[in-house]
């Protein structure tokens, strides 16, 4: 009953008998957690048992209140999928052995010290909270494909509104496994776990320290290491041996006597099913395709739901989509990157930008004045129209601009001689000093069209 919003709780706060793990307390099935699961599983394309059952998982370590964990073992939820997975020049399919549903641990934290020593400290606020762990085949081949396969993953389950999958926050978290053969012989069974890595560029680092250990390894003692976890300390960017890593067997699985088991129904898997949202590839060809969105742009908005949801929501009231796409990367997303704000936070709306660029397409405002608005508009929450009257709209009375252009012509007469050499930095200049003396109001195509009747380019 505890919530799962605890990224930002005093620890310890959010906790009950449950989850501390006191005598005589019982679980019970969290059926939101077990319909996510299942979605997850239809989305990765896996096969969803019909009958599912809990476990006890038994090792005993401090984040462990009841020294087992309530998870499952050979009855999960979803059973052999699949993952594809875009790498720069080729795709690559990753297996996916299984989805399960367990529960998560406390949260250790070793770098603290109290009375002048190194002390371990236990959050129990996400104890309890229901996990689902992804296992994949070993497809993996290298540490950029790992980094690339976490990105699509994150991606769908993203999509899939199962998590917000922050790894900041332990929403999205990885274990991944090493192992070096050399070529030519049989994998054993022994790899390296690694832990404690939070971002898919800590997960690529770790894993490309690891691979050059476990060949060093092999280089002085022509043998694979002994099976351990290992934690990644991004500080120094390397690991260090955590403890001897079990086999399933040392975990004592068996049935969890406190929860029954599921059957899962023809009709619940169709109500689950029917919830099923696009998936992350399905929107992206939908981008490229229907909104000609490059295909860089729309990568971009993939892995921003929320930059995704403006862009979509600011397309319907402007058809241009490629312009409004550049407008929203570029400076929406540097403005709120100096802002240091998330697009929830935008004081610019989906409406409001759509109203910048109608008055620019209208040129009733110059780009650079339609700049200038936006960051006014990003300080103040004042509409483009409203910041546009106040500075005054576009010159685009041609007689008007006549005599200013033949004004700065006469004040520069060696730019006069360099612009009709065809030089391409005299045509800069004389924008500048029109739009310098205009304040930023000048059309600057009708300028550019003045100049080239003023100032004839010679043949």
């Amino acid at each position: 009953g505890c919530t799962a919003s605890y990224a930002d709780a005093e620890a310890n706060t959010s906790v009950c008998p449950v989850c501390l793990g006191m005598p005589g307390v019982l679980p019970v099935i969290n059926k939101n957690a077990v319909e996510k699961t299942i979605l997850t599983g239809l989305a990765l394309d896996c096969r969803i048992s019909e009958s599912a059952k809990f476990d006890r998982k038994n090792y005993a370590y401090p984040d462990l209140m009841k020294w087992y964990q309530i998870s499952q073992y050979d009855m999960p939820f979803c059973i052999g999928g699949h993952l594809e997975v875009d790498l720069d020049g080729y795709s690559k399919q990753v297996g996916i052995t299984r989805v399960h549903l367990e529960e998560d641990t406390a949260k250790m934290i070793h770098s603290a010290r109290a009375n002048d020593q190194d002390v371990s400290l236990i959050d129990v606020n996400r104890s309890g909270i229901p996990l689902m762990e992804i296992v994949s085949e070993p497809d993996i081949g290298s540490p950029e494909e790992a980094r690339a396969y976490l990105i699509a993953l994150r991606n769908i389950l993203v999509f899939l509104d199962v998590s917000d999958a922050s790894m900041q926050h332990g929403q999205f978290r990885c274990d991944a496994n090493i192992s070096v053969w050399p070529q030519g012989m049989d994998m054993g069974e022994v790899k390296v776990e690694i832990k404690n890595m939070n971002s898919f560029r800590s997960v690529e680092r770790a894993l490309a320290y690891e691979e050059v250990r476990l060949k060093q390894h092999w280089d002085v003692y022509g043998e694979m290491p002994v099976q351990e976890t290992r934690g990644w300390v991004e500080r120094t960017g390397e690991t260090v041996s955590q403890r001897t890593k079990e086999y399933s067997h040392d975990y004592r699985y068996f049935p969890e006597p406190d929860l029954p088991p599921l059957v899962i129904g023809r009709e619940w898997l169709d109500d689950i099913k029917d919830g099923m949202p696009e998936l992350p590839k399905q929107v992206w060809e939908r981008l490229v395709t229907e909104y000609g969105l490059k295909p860089d742009d729309a990568d971009q908005f993939i892995h921003d739901r929320k930059l995704l949801k403006f862009f979509l929501e600011a397309s319907t009231e402007y058809a241009d989509h490629q312009r409004l796409a550049n407008r929203i990367l570029n400076d929406l997303v540097r403005q709120l990157n100096e802002a240091g704000k998330t697009v929830d936070e935008s004081p610019v709306t989906p409406t409001a930008l759509v109203e910048l660029l109608k008055l620019e397409d209208s040129n009733k405002i110059s780009s650079k004045m339609g700049a200038d608005i936006f960051r006014k508009m990003f300080v103040s929450s004042q509409g483009a129209k409203e910041i546009a009257a106040e500075a005054g709209e576009q010159i685009s009375d041609e007689g008007a601009l006549v005599d200013i252009v033949r004004t700065a012509i006469r004040d520069n007469p060696k730019a006069a001689e360099d612009f009709r050499r065809g030089k391409k930095q005299a045509a800069g200049f004389f924008v500048g000093q029109v739009m310098k003396s205009t304040q930023g109001r000048a059309n600057p195509s009708l300028v550019s069209e003045i100049l080239q009747r003023e100032l004839p380019v010679q043949s």
